[in-house]
């Protein structure tokens, strides 16, 4: 990869790598400032494998940071700047790392400044734009910690709890996008450095692994990035006419959003799929883009844990199998074994049983040995898996378990809810009780929530039916807009609806 990544950039130095925002940046400018930082790196004396911060936005100088860590074997840790102040500096001055890279904006926080210093940090800052590279502090008071083999500290999305750091080896980043390169016809991992055509959008934070993932594999395949900061309607849709990419993204959320907005079906005319992970996508919602629009949605799994994917829809897949596999998350890569078992004594189960997932291959770097998942699921005999939730978040209500994928399904089919989210609250009686955030379809002023309840008894045993209901006008999310358990916990504190 470091080798792919160097001989990419000397291709087409005044080819178009990056349009944000509708400007184009050339591979020239990206180049400068890899140069540019890589200098203030070597000048420092950080050796390979040292351990590198940079504070992560979706904007072309931080691009540029990627590529400066990562072509000099050296250790990228990411740090998510949207932490709310006290988190951030804490997290910087925890880690004491050598060097951390930010813009401007970030670097102007107060409060930063001194933590920064208190770690013992040398500070390097970037042109959020490509305007170029500043060192604001030269020297490191700190020791320089390495990470052996190590490309990415890569933080967690944070779904379920605090974001932790994930260590993903070179190796593993390596097989990881081996076996995703299948996907793509006429292309292989091994192909030598070559520029293509087209553009992979990406919308998901640099700071988790969907959008660090996707920048990645488009700068080593040589193709075009089209960079958002954040999702919107309008955003999204510019960007698809202004670059016309065959495949762009959108996690279940920004599904539901673009059909809430009749989007003009002539605005999406380039596509021929939009690619899904990070969240549960309804087979529902699948059918009602394919039906709307004419685009498959191709859904794909994969973990910060996992590098990566390691199962996926392709659009071949999609267009022969999808009526008879409906709802399954993909095929599992060729290059990964995957197998059911027994949740209580881990005995491999037949295929078509559901049953707790595990998992071995080169890309989850651990010695090929099997790594066992906290998601319930189904593989069966054509290698297609089919999640249905996760293990690790089932609520215990008086003795009895509940799952909150189960209600989430139930609750979708309400011809009144865009989207539900179920969480585990404590309860003085029964320990833990199922409570459901919902938000209302366009046009729906309201849901007593004892009729939803009524509704819910119909098609739930009535200890999944929720003790508490909220209707709210969007969920508390991660960065990568799945719905936060602990913000959605925070929404039933003291009482619910």
């Amino acid at each position: 990869m470091t080798e792919k990544l160097r001989a990419i950039m000397a291709l087409d130095p005044d080819r178009t790598e990056i349009d944000f925002e509708g400007i184009d940046y050339s591979w020239r400018q990206i180049a400068e400032n890899v140069g540019a930082i890589e200098a203030a790196l070597d000048a420092m004396g950080l050796p390979e494998d040292a351990r590198i911060g940079v504070m992560l936005r979706n904007r072309p100088g931080h691009v540029a940071a990627i590529v400066a860590v990562l072509s000099t074997d050296r250790c990228l840790v990411t740090l998510n700047p949207i932490l709310p102040d006290a988190k951030l500096f804490a997290d910087v001055e925890a880690l004491g790392l050598p060097v951390i890279i930010a813009d401007a904006t970030d670097l102007a926080r107060a409060g930063l400044a001194e933590a920064l210093d208190r770690a013992g940090s040398a500070v390097i800052e970037v042109g959020p734009r490509l305007e170029g590279v500043r060192v604001v502090q030269s020297e490191a008071r700190t020791a320089i910690p390495v990470s052996p083999g190590v490309a990415i500290e890569m933080l967690t999305s944070g779904t379920t709890g605090s974001p932790k750091r994930v260590p993903l080896s070179r190796d593993a980043f390596d097989a990881s996008f081996r076996g995703f390169t299948r996907y793509e016809r006429g292309r292989s991992f091994d192909d030598p450095p070559q520029l293509n055509s087209g553009c992979t959008m990406i919308v998901n934070p640099l700071t988790h692994i969907g959008g660090i993932y996707g920048c990645i594999g488009a700068l080593a395949a040589g193709r075009k990035i089209a960079l958002l900061e954040k999702f919107s309607v309008e955003t999204w849709v510019a960007a698809v006419k202004r670059n016309r990419p065959a495949v762009a993204p959108a996690v279940p959320s920004a599904v539901r959003m673009l059909l809430d907005a009749d989007v003009n079906r002539e605005d999406l005319s380039s596509l021929k799929a939009l690619i899904s992970g990070t969240a549960p996508l309804s087979p529902d919602l699948v059918d009602a883009f394919l039906e709307k629009y004419g685009i498959p949605i191709c859904a794909n799994y994969g973990a910060t844990e996992f590098a990566g994917a390691i199962a996926g829809w392709t659009i071949d897949d999609f267009r022969a199998r999808w009526a008879e596999k409906r709802g399954a998350v993909g095929r599992v890569h060729g290059d990964i074994e995957a197998r059911i078992v027994d949740p209580e004594n881990g005995a491999a189960l037949p295929t078509g049983e559901e049953g707790l997932l595990e998992l071995k291959g080169r890309q989850l770097n651990n010695d090929l040995q099997w790594m066992r998942t906290t998601d319930r699921a189904i593989l069966d005999d054509d290698r297609f898996l089919f999640i249905r939730g996760r293990a690790d978040n089932a609520i215990i209500r008086g003795g009895f378990k509940v799952h909150p994928d189960d209600i989430v399904h139930a609750l979708n089919d309400h011809p009144a809810i865009r989207e539900a989210a179920v969480v585990g609250v404590p309860d003085e009686r029964l320990g833990a009780v199922p409570a459901a955030a919902i938000i209302l379809k366009d046009g729906v002023d309201a849901l007593a929530p004892d009729d939803l309840k009524a509704w819910l008894r119909e098609r739930l045993i009535a200890y999944q039916v929720p003790a508490h209901i909220r209707i709210v006008a969007d969920f508390p999310r991660t960065p990568s807009m799945k719905p936060s358990a602990p913000g959605l916990r925070a929404l039933f504190e003291g009482g619910a609806a």
